[in-house]
């Protein structure tokens, strides 16, 4: 049986890093996690958008992967409320990402922490849960690299091989 599996090597990728400024206190550590971990698998220099909100990362995503960057991690977090507000503005949030990963072919790693409180937050951007951001940029990395996998298997498929007979 055929099996393809992603690498943890991001030599020669550039990822986007788009993160909110809302909750700075918590993404800051996220994003920290993110680029040191694409650091660390061999990708080139991230470009780190800073944006408003988790709100605004959708739109930002589309521009870089529009201009050809190799995968986004996108990292925010929505405290929850007592309203219905947080729900509603992940569930939208995480749409979007979904549809310009899908409809771009390239990664978009979800780092959006939605917690019950700041306590939840922090210990999910680096103390006792680990550090989501760190996540989400493997995620994005293997991602890359399975995509690219797939790729170079579908253009070996599509070209004429030396035995064909076909010139």
């Amino acid at each position: 049986m055929p099996v393809l599996q992603g690498t943890m090597n991001a030599d020669g990728k550039h990822f986007a890093v788009i993160v909110s400024r809302w909750n700075e206190f918590v993404t800051r550590e996220l994003l920290n996690g993110a680029v040191e971990t694409l650091q660390q698998h061999g990708a080139g220099e991230p470009l780190v958008v800073w944006v408003p909100g988790t709100w605004e990362i959708p739109p930002v995503a589309a521009r870089v992967l529009h201009e050809g960057i190799d995968g986004v991690i996108a990292l925010g977090c929505i405290l929850q409320g007592a309203t219905s507000h947080a729900q509603l503005l992940a569930a939208d949030v995480s749409r979007a990402l979904m549809e310009l990963q899908v409809a771009s072919g390239r990664p978009v790693a979800w780092g959006i922490l939605t917690p019950e409180s700041g306590e939840q937050a922090v210990e999910r951007a680096g103390m006792k849960l680990g550090n989501k951001g760190r996540e989400a940029a493997l995620a994005a990395i293997e991602l890359a690299s399975v995509l690219d996998a797939l790729t170079a298997k579908e253009e070996t498929k599509a070209s004429p091989s030396a035995d064909s007979g076909v010139i």
